[in-house]
């Protein structure tokens, strides 16, 4: 779970601009693009910069390596947890890394090879259009990995996307739905041969960036603040969890390659 990704390099974020569309690939393959700190970071930054450069009409965020999106966070760095509190502001941190993917005044396109787990899940559902490979898959399995939570927002977010029966399936039972069931509800768009995505993922972009972008903008910060309106204060039931047994024994556990036993303490 380092920093370092295939063959030595470092794991990373990085953007390219072609054209009016902009191309940002999540690249730690060695860990199938899990999201360290310092890419949430650099996502975060290269989404602000995105925001304010008028020459860019369209984003297409994909993984590195054709086999993930995004597989989840880090989860070294949560060895070093040593309070509920650390779990809360853990949280806060990934709800301001996502917040201005998901508040990006232009269209988003996500293109999803083979997983889109945790945080990938979270990093697809912030973006506006989702294409995907055959038998891609979604989830949240931490009800059967770390014994952790996601915050307010984050799950606020999820079931606007993807309706609450399917996010309990995910949090309460860890399934991993695939994309031939989403795709069938909306939330993924089209079912590609990873060999034309890329190919679709630059048609859905050509269409998007002909189209009236003041009401692009509107309509997605309209449809994001509605979202977002009078989410409630969990932080009690996110302390909890990150300051329980079981969610140090499910670290511990997954860092060993090791199941994990619940306490429910």
């Amino acid at each position: 779970m380092s920093e370092s990704g295939k063959g030595g390099n470092v794991a990373q974020v990085a953007l390219e601009i072609r054209d009016n569309i902009a191309h940002v690939t999540f690249d730690h393959v060695a860990a199938r693009n899990a999201m360290t700190v310092t890419m949430y970071q650099s996502l975060k930054s290269i989404c602000e910069d995105l925001a304010s450069n008028p020459k860019v009409r369209v984003a297409i965020f994909r993984g590195a390596g054709g086999k993930s999106f995004v597989s989840g966070s880090d989860i070294a760095q949560f060895a070093g947890f040593k309070s509920g509190n650390d779990g809360v502001r853990y949280e806060e941190g990934i709800d301001s890394y996502l917040a201005p993917l998901a508040t990006l005044p232009i269209p988003t396109i996500a293109v999803i090879d083979g997983m889109a787990v945790g945080g990938g899940l979270a990093i697809a559902s912030c973006c506006d259009f989702r294409l995907s490979s055959p038998g891609a898959k979604f989830g949240v399995p931490i009800a059967k990995t770390l014994g952790n939570c996601l915050s307010a927002g984050n799950i606020a977010w999820l079931v606007a996307h993807l309706g609450i029966n399917i996010v309990k399936r995910m949090l309460l039972l860890a399934e991993m739905i695939s994309a031939e069931e989403l795709v069938k509800q909306g939330y993924v768009l089209a079912i590609h041969e990873q060999e034309n995505l890329g190919k679709e993922a630059y048609m859905l972009a050509e269409r998007l960036s002909k189209l009236a972008p003041i009401t692009q903008k509107s309509s997605k910060l309209v449809l994001a603040r509605l979202i977002k309106n009078n989410l409630p204060d969990c932080n009690d039931l996110i302390s909890e969890t990150y300051g329980s047994t079981d969610f140090k024994n499910g670290v511990a556990a997954f860092l060993k390659g090791e199941p994990p036993t619940w306490i429910g303490k």
